[in-house]
């Protein structure tokens, strides 16, 4: 489907696909349209492993907790991909997913990426606002198809200021970044997904290495934080760890508790700092 705007993509299927889906690679397909509904909405109806569906215009992007994401045609990267469902942490793949893209900005642009626990992309550069989002979904077997897990994500590349619905956001121009190859970075994300993935699923060193990168890269370690938790107020803790299930462990002042993502509402800074929706 044509965009009214007209095709300005920068995306290549054909390109793409001989970049993504061949030895040692692992990605089966890649799909890009002009406009969609939702990528994830797609993947999960499609219920193929391995896949990649990329929107260059959504209607209805969420990430998570249902929150809306919007973004002009052409100024970012909406696309979803479908990993097998997990046999080891299932509650760290949000986490990895999030910790690939930020390592995928770190390597096309050259930019400090970190996380804001559990997945949201921040900038120092420009005040850590968030360029990146991360919405996980699991589907279930179903019609012969085994279970999986469908990655959404959503990267501010070139968006202005005025083209951005909130001011705790950012894109990877706003934040200094050269003119980036949308995909460059594209297939680098889906590289890094892949590779720490496996990793995660190896279970052992190898997954350890990956928490181990994950928490060297979160900026919600360490640091004081004001709990937002749907019916139960507001606290303030101090974050510790995140533990085996991908839950963050934090102090309210009567030793260590457990939050998973869906506990919470909003994760931020107890100061008041900007840029942690």
């Amino acid at each position: 489907m044509a965009h009214p705007m007209g095709n300005r993509s920068d995306l290549d299927v054909a390109r793409l696909t001989s970049r993504l889906c061949r030895p040692p690679r692992t990605w089966a397909s890649v799909d890009v349209f002009d406009e969609l509904m939702s990528t994830n909405a797609l993947a999960m109806v499609r219920g193929q492993v391995w896949a990649v569906v990329v929107a260059e215009h959504q209607f209805s992007g969420r990430g998570r907790l249902d929150r809306r994401w919007f973004a002009p045609a052409f100024t970012a990267l909406t696309f979803s991909a479908t990993v097998p469902a997990p046999t080891e942490a299932p509650g760290w793949v949000p986490l990895v997913a999030g910790l690939a893209v930020a390592e995928a900005v770190v390597a096309v642009t050259g930019l400090p990426a970190v996380l804001k626990w559990p997945n949201d992309v921040l900038l120092p550069d420009d005040g850590h606002r968030k360029v990146a989002g991360v919405l996980c979904e699991y589907r279930p077997p179903a019609d012969g198809a085994d279970a999986l897990v469908v990655v959404g994500i959503g990267l501010n590349v070139s968006q202005t200021r005025d083209q951005l619905p909130v001011d705790t956001g950012t894109s990877l121009t706003l934040a200094g970044a050269e003119p980036v190859d949308r995909e460059d970075l594209l297939v680098t994300v889906l590289d890094r997904i892949a590779v720490r993935y496996a990793a995660l699923q190896a279970g052992g060193a190898a997954a350890d290495g990956v928490r181990a990168a994950y928490r060297a890269a979160c900026s919600t370690l360490g640091t004081e934080v004001r709990l937002e938790r749907p019916g139960a107020g507001t606290s303030t803790a101090h974050a510790l760890d995140i533990d085996a299930d991908g839950a963050l462990v934090v102090d309210e002042g009567s030793g260590p508790t457990r939050y998973a993502a869906g506990d919470v509402t909003h994760v931020r800074p107890a100061s008041g700092g900007g840029g942690l929706a």
